[in-house]
């Protein structure tokens, strides 16, 4: 792990600083986390910042957190919890000496999201991390970012170099990248000097984290959107999105679209319009991921009835999670793809957990065995009972995550288990990006689909998928 410190200068603090009221001149409608971005791919300059958001505010602590939490803010890193519960908890602690660490490491393969931030935005994520530090009495703030992000280091490195106002010191850390290593007690326990894996729980790194002290970790997308609650104000914030859900989020979409890419988009936008946003879907679709690869697959025509709400997505048991959306192409096929994500989530266990290492390996084999037509349709019975039993059973939730993704597979693809028994699927990849797993195909196919039932799903998507352009 390699470390850059930078540290600011001092100010004092206004404690009658005010952001219960928007200010005039926040950004309109969308994009509001994108506005100014260069189109050149360039990180956006202290300068240009300036220009587009004006100087870090100072508002008071307690007033920080009561607008975060007036807005319905929730963390943008998968868990979707309340951002205000995570400040107040940390702030109450701050007599033992608080830090704040921006956990960046985003693991998720399908993910950019934090990246295109870190890289591009760097200053309106630190602007967050530093607003976050005075919410919760902190002096110090890390920035952990995977090892193999070099835009992102280099841009970071750049911005905390120039940045000479801030009454906090800014750490830089590059760390290894694995799935399990950006949960937030590897990233707390890497730090720490450890190896990076998940720790048990209790303490939680809020009680006892980075040396001992009460730990704020937030993803970079959480914090630079505290950064613009805390300049437009917890009501320009709701403008946008629902009640229940308000604001806007960053969305990375892939797959069988024309414009695969990271999106913003207002929460209540319907799900086709988030495939529209993409440039729409470029052959039909058999199902979505919603989520990523702890999500949810969600079969098509379901899909498209969706909008981007907590209440929509719980509806078909899924949720944004780390706000991934891939959309899978019927030439593609969902066992095969599947069968890549567990043997990948399989292969990611931190070793620490018997039912996560031996449970998830053989889930994976089961379940390849499925995808490649050599097992039989009761092996998914077996599949199911053994993911009711890996749930809860770790030091993470990793072999929660996993379970909920091969159950949704199940689901959806589950159908399709008895016809590559006999015929051999040869359906194109789809491209997912599965880090060290190679595409999956079972031979030359010997006869195409021929169950009525598989037909009238097919014809059903067909007449469904136009809508996502």
């Amino acid at each position: 792990m390699s470390t850059g410190l930078r540290r600011g200068g001092r100010q004092a603090r206004s404690a009658d600083d005010q952001i219960s009221a928007p200010r005039p001149n926040g950004p309109a409608g969308l994009p509001r986390l994108l506005v100014g971005l260069d189109a050149s791919g360039a990180p956006m300059t202290l300068a240009d910042h300036g220009r587009v958001h004006g100087p870090i505010p100072r508002p008071a602590p307690l007033e920080l957190i009561e607008a975060v939490e007036r807005s319905g803010l929730r963390g943008r890193g998968g868990a979707d919890f309340p951002t205000a519960i995570k400040l107040r908890s940390v702030a109450e602690r701050s007599r033992r000496g608080t830090v704040v660490v921006v956990n960046g490491s985003e693991t998720e393969p399908a993910s950019a999201k934090d990246r295109l931030l870190l890289a591009r935005l760097p200053h309106l994520v630190l602007d967050g991390a530093v607003l976050a530090a005075r919410a919760v009495g902190a002096r110090d703030v890390i920035v952990k970012v995977g090892e193999g992000s070099a835009a992102a280091l280099r841009s970071l490195e750049g911005a905390i170099s120039l940045r000479g106002g801030d009454d906090v010191t800014i750490h830089l850390a590059a760390g290894p990248e694995g799935y399990v290593m950006g949960e937030e007690s590897a990233v707390v326990h890497l730090l720490n000097g450890g190896a990076p894996v998940p720790t048990f729980v209790p303490p939680r790194v809020f009680e006892r984290g980075y040396r001992g002290r009460p730990t704020l970790v937030q993803n970079p997308e959480t914090l630079a959107q505290i950064a613009l609650v805390a300049r437009y104000g917890d009501r320009w914030y709701r403008e946008l999105g629902t009640d229940a859900d308000p604001g806007s989020a960053l969305v990375t979409i892939s797959g069988a679209v024309a414009a695969p890419g990271v999106y913003e988009l207002a929460f209540g936008t319907p799900m086709t319009d988030l495939l529209a946003a993409a440039g729409g879907s470029t052959e039909p679709l058999q199902a979505l991921l919603v989520g990523g690869y702890f999500g949810t697959w969600v079969e098509s025509s379901r899909a498209f009835r969706l909008r981007l709400a907590r209440e929509d997505l719980r509806s078909v048991g899924c949720s944004l999670g780390s706000g991934v959306l891939i959309a899978l192409g019927e030439s593609g096929c969902g066992l095969h793809e599947s069968a890549r994500v567990i043997q990948y989530l399989a292969a990611q266990s931190a070793g620490q957990c018997g039912p996560c290492v031996y449970g998830l390996r053989a889930i994976s084999d089961v379940f390849g065995a499925l995808a490649d037509g050599v097992a039989h349709d009761r092996e998914r019975d077996r599949l199911l009972r053994w993911t009711a039993e890996v749930r809860g059973r770790g030091a993470c939730h990793h072999p929660d995550g996993a379970a909920r993704f091969v159950e949704s597979a199940l689901s959806v693809f589950g159908s399709e288990i008895e016809w590559h028994r006999s015929s051999r699927c040869t359906a194109v990849p789809a491209g997912m990006p599965v880090p060290g797993i190679a595409a999956r195909t079972s031979g030359p196919r010997a006869a195409r689909r021929s169950a009525a039932a598989g037909a009238s799903a097919r014809s059903s998507q067909r007449g469904s998928g136009g809508s996502g352009r």
